[in-house]
């Protein structure tokens, strides 16, 4: 296995940022092809948008339709306003607060449900916003999502960061629990599944910091954030681990 380089640093101490952008896209374009057959003139919202490269991908999906997205950051939300603009319905609002008008069509969302902790409210949100046989495809981390990384996490706060021992940002849920709770949740015709996904980021030195450590680093103190991912990177082995969980369903007919 290939050993990873320590993290990059710029003079404030922060891990310089870099972007995880193409990979997500890509994984995405997968989750999207799964939308092939909806109708041109359909509603869709996208849940977790990011930058807005996935919505502005709806775009073409339903050319005469509306596009919608959320997110919960408002820096993401300005990024993604700022690329749309008025072809799509941008605001920042949490998922598990989530309340429509009207239903939609299709739900969308790509990287980022593994970030929502509970897991049970989640789907129990979303039902009601997707119309009554609305489709909805679902990508993020599942099951075993970079397990090895997390042991390394584990095994650096252990030494440097008692604080980050058994806290975790993320939900990494598997098919079985995650179709009991579509099926509580109302959904129907679910298919979960896993794939494993090994990566090899171009700069792991700075990914992993930015990536993946960016809820544990904000724990931190400043002073105390750069040796916490250095030693993390440190003891990272390529490729990384990623692990994800595909949800497909529909929601069922009253």
């Amino acid at each position: 296995m290939k050993r990873a380089n320590p993290p990059s640093v710029n003079r404030r101490g922060s891990p310089t940022s870099t972007s995880s952008s193409a990979t997500d896209q890509a994984w995405a374009s997968e989750v999207l092809a799964r939308l092939a057959g909806i109708a041109p003139d359909a509603t869709v919202i996208d849940v977790g948008c990011s930058t807005g490269r996935v919505t502005e991908a709806l775009l073409a999906i339903v050319p005469r339709g509306r596009v919608l997205a959320i997110d919960a950051s408002q820096d993401m939300v300005e990024l993604a306003r700022r690329r749309l603009g008025d072809r799509a319905e941008v605001w920042c609002q949490d998922v598990l607060d989530l309340e429509l008008d009207e239903p939609v069509d299709a739900i969308i969302s790509t990287a980022t449900l593994h970030w929502v902790t509970d897991h049970d409210r989640l789907w129990r949100q979303l039902a009601p916003a997707l119309r009554l046989g609305g489709v909805m495809e679902i990508q993020c981390g599942g099951q075993g999502n970079i397990a090895g990384v997390r042991a390394v996490i584990e095994a650096v706060g252990h030494e440097s960061a008692p604080e980050l021992v058994r806290w975790s940002p993320w939900v990494f849920a598997g098919p079985r629990d995650t179709e009991r709770r579509l099926r509580d949740a109302g959904f129907t015709a679910i298919r979960c599944w896993l794939e494993e996904r090994p990566t090899y980021p171009e700069d792991v030195g700075a990914f992993v910091p930015t990536s993946i450590l960016a809820a544990h680093l904000a724990r931190l103190p400043q002073e105390r954030r750069e040796g916490f991912a250095t030693a993390v990177v440190a003891g990272v082995s390529l490729p990384l681990d990623y692990v994800r969980l595909n949800v497909s369903a529909v929601r069922a007919p009253s």
